[in-house]
């Protein structure tokens, strides 16, 4: 007898994507999704990178678990909080797809044959180090939004290129629009990239039992 879990998530359609994911792993469990829109996807002109470690992301959906609004979560891994509320737990964190970031570009130049002076977004604290040092001729722009959003900011000629993970384009199917894989000795991979977290109630042992067959760690 399949059981139903009401599933909550970013309104993005890269969230949809991974939730269809962890459907395609579970085909015996009923998912109800909740789609719930966060701080971070509400507020597009904070820098991300005095975001990095809070709950930017994820306040409104653990809200919503706390309360008994939805009976799971499911977040990219690396938008989890460094601290989050005790009364959850990461019930499974599945394996990445790619842990790299990739370089979509007018053109579909490289990240080595952008012009100088070219204007690359990205919203890392992390992404941006690395290519002031490995290009410093180039020209580092916060840049805010989900892909889709930066793809469009992109085609509409306010970037030269933007930096994303790899993974993102994989699961949305824009794949062919990575002019390259970045490499990790340019930029080093998040440990958690391209991962998705499952998060659940600490008192629900029954959907801790359940995620556990898809944990990737």
């Amino acid at each position: 007898m399949s059981i139903t879990v009401r599933l909550g998530t970013r309104p993005s359609r890269l969230a949809i994507k991974q939730v269809e994911e962890i459907k395609d792993r579970l085909p015996q469990v009923r998912f109800e999704v909740v789609e719930l829109e966060t701080k971070g996807d509400k507020d597009k002109i904070s820098p991300l990178s005095s975001e990095e470690g809070k709950d930017f992301f994820t306040y409104e959906i653990e809200k919503a678990l706390l309360e008994g609004k939805i009976d799971a979560a499911l977040h990219s891994a690396k938008d989890v909080e460094a601290a989050p509320p005790a009364e959850l737990v990461i019930a499974a964190t599945t394996r990445t797809i790619s842990p790299f970031e990739c370089l979509v570009s007018k053109g579909n130049l490289t990240l080595e044959e952008l012009p100088s002076a070219a204007v690359v977004g990205t919203s890392s604290r992390k992404r941006k180090a690395a290519i002031h040092y490995f290009r410093r001729d180039l020209i580092v722009k916060e840049i805010r939004g989900n892909v889709d959003e930066r793809v469009r900011q992109l085609d509409e000629g306010k970037f030269d290129a933007i930096i994303v993970a790899h993974a993102a384009l994989i699961r949305l199917g824009m794949e062919e629009r990575a002019a390259n894989v970045i490499p990790a000795h340019i930029i080093e991979p998040h440990p958690l990239q391209g991962r998705l977290s499952i998060q659940v109630r600490s008192d629900r042992r029954d959907l801790i039992d359940l995620f556990r067959s898809i944990d990737g760690a």
